[in-house]
């Protein structure tokens, strides 16, 4: 049985029940899955794998909670810079569905790449785009390969452009097809055993790509099956005016009209809804994901985040599509939503608060999002909403993720008061180490696992060719 004593953290930041941050603290893991933690002179004196970490600041792994990790193929595609979501699409569906399944592979590891890069150690990707070739099964051979925890759905359209949806009809697949191949991709690759390391999730692309009924036997065969169930929701106007056009109904009614609110569930953006819709989501035990760069970069909105967390919402974080960020920087991802959080409060209603008080006023000043609140939701609210117990903490019986970053680094500087608020305020560079299930897929800034240049340039080649698709040379 492996065994790794990681000790000398200046600080470890466990996300314990206690929220305990340890001077000198360390964890002591076997076959990747914590033992102990706690100050690192109450820790074994030795290891198969030790790693001293003086100098850094320790923290869990954090939990990216939506992706589409093909869109590194397309980023800052000019087509798409400066349009909102459903242009946007418009000028990306024909690119996505021309990927080769070696496209995939690369826009897989550069995509976890960066993410390892940035302390995140779990990902999930909402893959639905599957034409040319391509399989859920090209994202999950890639995420064995760098090493990062990896939840991934054999997502889905079926409602193309000639039935009143938004993709062009050969960007669609036939209903029956998908349904097999979700059975397929479950039976194969599915595990729901304490620190899985790869499991399977159904996600319908949104409801302006599926039909009602593609949403519904995802959802029985889900159930069935005991997955969980995922879509993109209430995260425009446009989006809200589809619904009501077509079904008569706000999203989130719609969704509930489908089965569509329950505890198995999570929701990416869930950006326009109303205090009634909140209660649906806590009634139901439904969670969110909430993506705040591509929110901002598509002139979305700002998801209600303090209202979903005051009604008991869970809630976590997601860098979203590489296209619609346009990176893969989950540590920034938390420090975007600290930051919109605070935004949010100084504007007026409806945006804002209901209040005319200045946001110097002492009585507001639980409406601020700390960072520490921030790193909560990047790493414990990722777990929650992903129905993962075991990990976004370290503490014995917990999965053996986490990374550190050096407090020596020039974006410290000035910032080591309070070295765990720095680690957002500071906006620090790249992760010193970054550690999943106990092994390394960064060490010293450098990931470990995969030769990434040479998979950079061969990416680079693959956007190529999309690029040129598009028009762009």
């Amino acid at each position: 049985m492996a065994t790794l004593l990681v000790r000398n953290a200046t600080v470890l930041v466990t996300m314990d029940d206690a929220r305990r941050e340890i001077s000198g603290g360390g964890l002591f893991a076997r076959d990747g899955m914590i033992v102990e933690v706690g100050p690192s002179e109450s820790l074994p004196a030795s290891a198969d794998a030790v790693l001293d970490l003086s100098g850094h600041v320790l923290l869990p792994g954090l939990v990216n909670a939506h992706h589409h990790l093909d869109q590194t193929l397309t980023r800052a595609l000019p087509a798409a810079q400066n349009v909102n979501l459903f242009r946007w699409l418009g000028a990306h569906y024909r690119l996505w569905a021309a990927r080769t399944p070696e496209a995939s592979r690369t826009a897989t590891l550069v995509g976890l790449a960066e993410l390892a890069l940035s302390g995140c150690t779990t990902c999930f990707d909402h893959a639905y785009v599957f034409r040319n070739g391509c399989a859920v099964d090209d994202q999950i051979a890639a995420a064995r390969e760098i090493g990062l925890r990896f939840m991934v759905s054999r997502g889905s359209m079926s409602l193309g452009q000639s039935r009143g949806g938004l993709p062009p009809d050969d960007c669609v697949e036939d209903e029956d097809a998908i349904l097999a191949d979700c059975e397929r991709a479950i039976a194969r690759y599915h595990d729901a055993a304490p620190g899985s390391l790869l499991q399977i999730a159904l996600a319908p692309c949104s409801p302006f790509s599926v039909t009602p009924e593609l949403m519904r036997a995802s959802a029985a065969l889900a159930r069935d099956k005991g997955v969980r169930l995922h879509t993109h929701l209430a995260e425009t106007i446009d989006e809200e005016r589809f619904t009501l056009e077509r079904f008569g109904k706000r999203p989130v009614a719609y969704m509930e009209e489908l089965g569509w609110l329950g505890s198995d569930v999570w929701f990416a953006h869930a950006v326009h809804v109303n205090a009634h819709e909140i209660g649906c989501f806590r009634g139901a035990g439904v969670g969110v994901c909430h993506c705040p760069s591509s929110n901002m970069r598509l002139a979305s909105g700002i998801a209600p985040v303090r209202a979903y967390r005051a009604a008991g919402v869970q809630v976590g974080l997601g860098v979203d599509g590489s296209a619609s960020n346009d990176g893969n920087n989950l540590l920034t991802e938390a420090r975007q939503a600290m930051l919109l959080a605070r935004l949010q409060i100084s504007l007026r209603p409806p945006e804002g608060p209901d209040t005319t008080l200045s946001t110097s006023d002492p009585s507001r000043d639980a409406e601020w999002m700390s960072a520490r609140e921030a790193l909560e939701l990047a790493t414990l609210g990722g777990a929650a909403v992903l129905g993962r117990r075991d990990i976004g903490a370290l503490a014995p019986g917990m999965c053996a993720d986490f990374f550190a970053l050096r407090l020596d680094d020039v974006a410290f500087a000035g910032g080591l008061a309070d070295p765990v608020a720095a680690a957002l305020f500071c906006t620090p560079g790249r992760a010193a180490f970054t550690y999943v299930h106990g092994r390394p897929v960064v060490a010293h800034g450098e990931v470990v696992t995969i030769d990434l240049p040479s998979v950079v340039a061969e990416h680079n080649t693959h956007a190529a060719r999309l690029a040129a698709l598009s028009g762009v040379a």
